[in-house]
């Protein structure tokens, strides 16, 4: 193979490898999602080497005093394209279980919330919220 080859082989490796990784990116559960019920939107960042989350926009202003609440956190990378070992907060139960969080694609993130095992658990499904969504001030 001669060295011109070798260098376009490399770097179409390298393009589809980056191309790969924005695709994981775009699909991964960072950024701002409807929550299951649809009353409220949470943004989901890196902490650290863990990821965490706030309210950032209510739907209704009788839902305000959970603005700016933290809702998510402690939540690390398994290695498999999932997210766990972290926690949730229910402000409905006032009440911290343990969370997963697994983005499906699509706009779509799986929220499994337990208490030690994962046998007894609830699973929602978050939407990510469009571009232009409005955040409430917080």
């Amino acid at each position: 193979m001669t060295r011109l080859v070798k260098v376009g082989v490399a770097a179409a490796v390298l393009a589809a490898a980056a191309m790969s990784f924005g695709a994981w990116a775009d699909e991964g559960p960072l950024g701002v999602w409807i929550d299951h019920t649809g009353r409220g939107a949470v943004e989901i960042t890196r902490c650290g080497e863990a990821l965490c989350g706030k309210v950032v926009w209510v739907a209704d202003k009788a839902n305000a005093e959970g603005c700016g609440l933290e809702i998510l956190g402690n939540v690390k990378p398994m290695g498999d394209g999932t997210y766990d070992e972290g926690w949730i907060y229910d402000p409905d139960k006032d009440a911290k279980f343990d969370v997963k969080l697994v983005p499906q694609g699509n706009g779509k993130l799986t929220v499994v919330g337990y208490k030690g095992i994962k046998l007894l658990s609830q699973t929602f499904t978050w939407t990510r919220a469009p571009d232009n969504l409005a955040r409430s001030p917080c």
